[in-house]
């Protein structure tokens, strides 16, 4: 009977752990860092320069942090490129918004303002499945282009982000996912210690 209630006991703790873990390896992206969210003043491939600069994978979030003026659409690629909202799976204007990347491949955002996002305003994530730590390198991100301008005037903007546009990690950000998984540690160690009670 006490080798039962040690064997319960064990396979709750390995599956508290093993909830950890996991929970543990999604990262929280704040999309354009301290920039957030917004219309690029001097560099539109400002969105496509910070993803380049991160890795996401499956469980990953993206934190959209935006102003009452701006909203931001997940749409399919052809949305994308012609800056389109009208095939959007998703349309968010609250000032935070949070996507979970939940499949490996592509994931295209755009600003739900037209001239926005033809002005730059638009992102393209590249998900990659959960990596193994046994395996470390993982291979580049593709390059991804920004849809055509529409003719006309052209203006030129700068390939360097000014330093206002740091690709620095969001401290907050980092804080709020190190204190959810403090809480799931919390959680799970209780839920181990009260199923192996005698």
């Amino acid at each position: 009977m006490k080798n039962q209630a040690l064997s319960h006991c064990f396979i709750v703790l390995a599956a508290a752990a093993m909830v950890m873990i996991s929970h543990s390896a999604a990262r929280v992206f704040k999309v354009g860092d301290d920039f957030g969210w917004q219309e690029p003043t001097n560099n539109s491939q400002l969105y496509t320069q910070w993803a380049t600069t991160n890795r996401f994978q499956v469980g990953d979030s993206l934190l959209f942090e935006y102003k009452n003026d701006e909203s931001v659409a997940q749409v399919d690629k052809w949305g994308y490129y012609h800056c389109n909202t009208s095939t959007a799976t998703a349309v968010f204007d609250n000032g935070r918004s949070s996507f979970e990347l939940e499949q490996p491949g592509p994931f295209y955002f755009i600003s739900g303002n037209f001239n926005h996002c033809n002005n730059g305003q638009l992102l393209v994530v590249e998900v990659m499945s959960m990596h193994h730590p046994h395996h470390p390198s993982i291979s580049p991100q593709p390059a991804y282009a920004y849809p055509p301008k529409p003719e006309g005037p052209s203006s030129s903007s700068s390939m360097v982000p000014s330093s206002s546009e740091s690709h620095q990690p969001n401290s907050a950000v980092m804080v709020s996912v190190i204190v959810s998984s403090v809480t799931v540690v919390l959680i799970a160690t209780f839920v181990a210690l009260f199923s192996c009670a005698p």
